[in-house]
């Protein structure tokens, strides 16, 4: 009996004593889980509640729309892992549908700790009956229920030329795992302005979706300008998807094994709804910018000499369609000269809309000396965020030209709201000098002159150059032994130059390699290397009387080239083979 006793506290101890060392438990959950949430009326649906800990007075909800056939079941299950205790209870329940239709499983309840916790309530639809009832879920039909493309828009009704944002998410449950995607058919964007956020990285995000837990990550990014009033449609972007679905089988080591579904998923077509910009306090001069923005006018000098240039800038800043409107024109005077703007442009779009400058230069040079306004301009633009027009003015700009000739015949014409200065044309250029009072330039003979003789006698002095140049080639051609040494470099440079152009690049590099030594052996020895093994390359080589040495380190240049394909090569094992190659090309040339 005792030994018995012993054996038994020997048992349970350990248990008693893994128990009390994690006496803190976790979050107490209770949810509601349901086996479809889309099936026909001729089929079953299971609905469990689970709890993390046990409890009382458990209260199911009314299942409106559907027949109890079976439960309340109840199931426990608890287990010790690492020293940590896991308990589960659920009560499960088998329904069958009564008529077809959405229908809502209500809240159940229970008390644990004396607090009451609830389920949140979930949706199912009801379809008409199915072929097959009893048939379970395939990969695709999972597949089906856990992914969706959805497509969301900034604005429903913007105005005329307003920045709208699409973003295009990919919505996934976290039961199964997307392993790669290809877009099938992009969106055309008709009567749209359109620039395209790039997507650098797909980074995933927890969220819900229809009130169940997901992931999203963003596929596409997308601003629109709609250059048209009323419905305008923005096509569908369709997706081939590749997803990995669990299976109810396990592999050896106990883990799930998953199905590979590929399926097609589409955003679904989107209609806005563009209002015109309002007629009701639409200035005369508005060229169609919509944003906000600032405006000015600005001159890099205030006063320079006639013939001189400056530059006039007229430029606008701020938020809204700056690619999209046309710059206000300046007025000057006709004294002025100007030239046609250049036109200067940063703007950058962000998923707001395009943000930054635009701006015209002018080149202005003035022909008389006097004073001359650049009178202010206008600039008028349309406020989305307040219903609005705005009309902004530069100020007036006075170029004063402090020297060059004063036209006689320029008079000042006054008006009660403005001053201008009114020049008459063709006159502009009346100060330019016709008489230029030219000089006669020195003479001299060439005949007896120091180039005249340098001439004569060059010729005669190079003739010692010639003989000398004669004699050096004379001797280079003499030497038979360094010619051959040349000749060998040379040839071996030829071969070699592609791939030292592959250096550091092992794979790129090795397969120029071999190509070279191959080449080289076809037009040296007049054969087709591809044709023929290590063995009767060296049996070749042999016979033609290339020492042992040579020909060994020839093979094996060939054998680096096969292995480095198989295994990795180091730079320095690179330049180290490209330098034997060019030695036994040399080598080889000089003995042949």
């Amino acid at each position: 009996m005792r030994s018995l006793l012993f054996t038994y506290l020997f048992l349970i101890l350990p248990t008693f004593l893994l128990g009390n060392s994690n006496p803190v438990q976790d979050e107490i959950t209770f949810e509601m889980k349901l086996s479809k949430e889309k099936l026909g009326v001729n089929e079953r649906l299971r609905v469990e509640f689970t709890m993390n800990k046990d409890g009382d007075n458990f209260n199911p909800p009314n299942f409106n729309g559907f027949k109890v056939i079976m439960g309340p079941s109840q199931s426990i299950s608890s287990s010790w892992v690492n020293g940590k205790r896991s308990f589960s209870k659920s009560y499960g329940y088998i329904l069958t549908p009564t008529a077809t239709g959405s229908f809502q499983i209500g809240q159940a309840t229970i008390e644990i700790d004396g607090k009451t916790y609830k389920t949140v309530p979930k949706k199912v639809q009801i379809t008409a009956a199915v072929a097959n009832p009893n048939a379970p879920k395939t990969a695709d039909d999972i597949a089906d229920e856990n992914l969706h493309l959805i497509a969301e828009v900034s604005k429903a009704n913007p105005y005329l030329n307003e920045a709208v944002t699409v973003v295009y998410k990919l919505y996934i449950s976290p039961s199964v795992s997307v392993t790669n995607f290809r877009p099938l058919d992009s969106p055309k964007y008709n009567n749209f302005w359109s620039q395209d956020i790039p997507v650098k990285r797909y980074d995933t995000k927890n969220t819900t979706y229809d009130g169940k837990p997901f992931r999203s990550v963003i596929l596409k990014r997308v601003v629109l300008y709609p250059q048209k009033s009323g419905k305008l449609n923005i096509e569908p972007l369709a997706l081939e998807v590749y997803v990995d679905v669990p299976t109810n089988r396990r592999d050896f080591f106990g883990g799930k094994i998953f199905k590979q579904a590929k399926k097609t998923v589409s955003a679904g077509r989107r209609t806005l709804n563009v209002k015109n910009l309002p007629e009701a306090g639409k200035p005369v001069d508005f060229g169609g910018a919509v944003g906000d923005f600032d405006f000015s006018v600005t001159t890099s000098k205030s006063s320079l000499n006639a013939s001189e240039s400056l530059q006039a800038r007229v430029e606008v800043t701020g938020k809204g369609n700056l690619k999209l409107f046309q710059l206000p024109k300046p007025e000057l005077p006709s004294a002025l000269e100007v030239y046609e703007p250049e036109f200067d442009e940063s703007v950058r779009t962000t998923i707001s809309g395009m943000d930054g400058k635009v701006a015209n230069n002018y080149t202005v040079v003035p022909s008389f000396r006097g004073k001359y306004p650049i009178p202010s301009i206008s600039f008028s633009y349309f406020n989305p965020k307040t219903g609005k027009y705005n009309t902004l003015n530069s100020d007036e700009i006075i170029i004063s030209v402090m020297e060059g000739p004063e036209d006689k015949n320029a008079t000042i014409a006054t008006n009660p709201s403005n001053q201008k200065i009114i020049v008459p044309t063709g006159k502009q250029f009346h100060f330019i000098k016709v008489q230029p009072n030219l000089k006669a330039i020195g003479t001299s003979y060439f005949f007896g002159s120091n180039k005249f003789y340098l001439m004569l006698f060059g010729p005669l002095l190079l003739i010692p150059l010639f003989i000398l140049l004669y004699r050096k080639r004379k001797e280079k051609e003499q030497d038979v032994v360094g010619n051959k040494v040349k000749k060998a470099n040379r040839l071996a440079r030829k071969y070699l130059s592609t791939a030292k152009k592959e250096l550091g690049n092992e794979a790129n590099f090795y397969i120029a390699l071999e190509k070279a030594l191959h080449n080289y052996l076809k037009a040296k020895l007049k054969i087709e290397t591809s044709e023929f093994s290590k063995e009767k390359i060296t049996s070749l080589l042999t016979g033609k009387k290339v020492d042992q040495t040579t020909t060994e380190n020839f093979i094996n240049l060939l054998k680096n080239c096969e292995l480095a394909r198989y295994s990795p090569f180091t730079d320095v094992q690179m330049q180290q083979d490209y330098d034997k190659a060019s030695e036994v090309i040399s080598q080889i040339d000089k003995q042949l």
